[in-house]
């Protein structure tokens, strides 16, 4: 008995849709304990952008023990995110200067450093470093 092979179409994978819009975004900032808002023009950061961004600030001792710099990682995203906004260009000492309000709502646009799209939540304390 012979068999004949069916022929099927190979799908072709669409890696288009995978992509990082360039666009810009526009999103309206609530200061919180006011009511005043303002909007912000923001661009998403990739997946590889994100990981530098998260390299850069974790930290290996000599002791094989990690720390990370959450704030270093807020300002990193912050400055490669935000494309138009009220102040201009969105600069270290600028960033430093913002009270908590402005500071706490900004924060809100930077994607979670650890955990973003994985079943089991990673936080900085979990890192070990392979021996």
């Amino acid at each position: 008995m012979t068999m004949e092979k069916s022929k099927v179409q190979a799908k072709t994978f669409d890696y288009n849709k995978y992509l990082v819009s360039h666009d810009p975004e526009v999103r309206t900032i609530e200061i919180p304990g006011t009511d005043e808002t303002f909007e912000i023009s923001v661009k998403v950061i990739s997946w590889s952008k994100r990981n530098q961004i998260i390299s850069k600030n974790l930290h290996w001792d000599s002791s094989g023990n990690t720390s990370f710099s959450a704030d270093g990682y807020v300002r990193d995203c912050l400055k490669e995110m935000v494309v138009d906004a009220p102040w201009g260009r969105t600069t270290e000492a600028l960033l430093l200067s913002f009270d908590d309000r402005l500071g706490t709502a900004l924060e809100t646009l930077v994607p979670k450093a650890f955990g973003e799209g994985v079943d089991d939540v990673i936080d900085s304390d979990t890192i070990k470093k392979e021996q």
